[in-house]
């Protein structure tokens, strides 16, 4: 943060030289106007306290992803892509919007730059993608995150190795469900205001290479006012994990973000994606309808991933029907039937310490 106040300070006092390039001048001009938005909501969020931000120059960022191309990618999302790439002998995941995407889906400015807030205030958690900084000085920012080594998850719950997939055991599986539950406790419980992530999803889940996981994105993230359980917004969310309660009465609480992590937990057991039209028979167009009609009818092994299941043992098969059962009470279609994130956290280390 410093260093941007101390880059904006130059900018200013260089005045308007003629001399200048027309490219440094659009840079000087996109670095002031980003650049204000984004101390503007970091001064609003930190209450005084010091946020350290490092400002990247677009030269580093073009040089780290070879001007953004294909051999650096590594995966495009709704409204934004990855990107994989050194800077200054450092590996970065480097995360750039598309802006075109990201107007036409009526976003706002300022929801891009409340990523990078809260992103920010969350990176001494081991269980958040940690930011390190920003470049301000293209039409859009752009962030430079810590590199996850393993990368990010498939709609699955699969990752990638060499362009192809890689099934993960049950005990990756658990350890990463543990911890997510984790990270979304404390942004329920760490901060005055309860922090709702609001887009709780594999995809948006990172594995480093000791295969910890790493929660991202705060695009769709807001805050509860004190004294408040449940904030009025606009629907927006994903296919498979958004809160059946949100979409029908336009309510965000607390457990919108439990019904997501249970859905999410689902994925990671049955290793199909949230939703998908191909299970089109009632409600099992969802995980959660698709799990819950299996599971009613006593098929539990039709639940499970098959190419996980081969590998488990009795132990395990307990921790995945425990597991199973407690993400579908996550995913109760009331809310108030749902338990709480820190309850979610502290099951699923109780169920992680059943008899393997």
């Amino acid at each position: 943060m410093k260093s941007m106040l101390k880059q904006v300070k130059q900018i200013l006092r260089s005045g308007s030289s003629e001399k200048r390039k027309e490219k440094d001048i659009q840079e000087e001009r996109w670095f002031l106007e980003n650049g204000g938005i984004f101390l503007k909501e970091l001064i609003a969020d930190c209450n005084g306290k010091s946020i350290p931000i490092r400002s990247f120059s677009p030269e580093q960022i073009l040089k780290a992803t070879n001007n953004f191309d294909s051999s650096c990618f590594v995966c495009d999302d709704a409204i934004f892509e990855w990107f994989r790439g050194n800077i200054e002998d450092k590996s970065y995941l480097i995360k750039r919007f598309h802006e075109d995407r990201f107007l036409e889906q009526e976003f706002q400015v300022g929801e891009a730059y409340k990523d990078i807030v809260l992103s920010a205030r969350m990176s001494n958690h081991s269980n958040f993608l940690k930011l390190f900084g920003c470049c301000f000085e293209f039409s859009f920012p752009v962030f430079v995150f810590e590199n996850a080594e393993h990368g990010v998850m498939l709609e699955e719950g699969r990752i990638l190795v060499n362009g192809e997939e890689y099934i993960l055991p049950w005990s990756v599986r658990l350890k990463i469900g543990k911890e997510i539950a984790d990270a979304v406790t404390y942004l329920h419980m760490a901060f005055p205001k309860i922090i709702i992530h609001r887009n709780i999803k594999a995809t948006n889940i990172f594995l480093d290479k000791n295969w910890t996981a790493k929660l991202s994105d705060f695009l769709l993230s807001i805050m509860i006012p004190e004294g408040k359980s449940r904030i009025e917004v606009k629907y927006r969310g994903t296919n498979g994990y958004s809160d059946p309660f949100y979409f029908t009465t336009g309510f965000v609480t607390e457990y919108s973000d439990v019904y997501s992590f249970g859905a999410c937990l689902l994925v990671f057991i049955t290793g199909k994606p949230a939703f998908d039209p191909a299970r089109f028979e009632g409600n099992n167009i969802l995980i959660a309808g698709y799990v819950k009609g299996l599971y009613k009818n006593g098929k539990l092994d039709e639940v499970i991933d098959p190419m996980m299941a081969k590998d488990i043992t009795s132990g395990q098969r307990l921790q995945v029907e425990a597991c199973v059962v407690l993400a579908l009470r996550c995913c109760e279609e009331r809310d108030e039937d749902r338990p709480k994130m820190i309850q979610v956290a502290k099951e699923l280390k109780r169920i992680e310490r059943i008899e393997q």
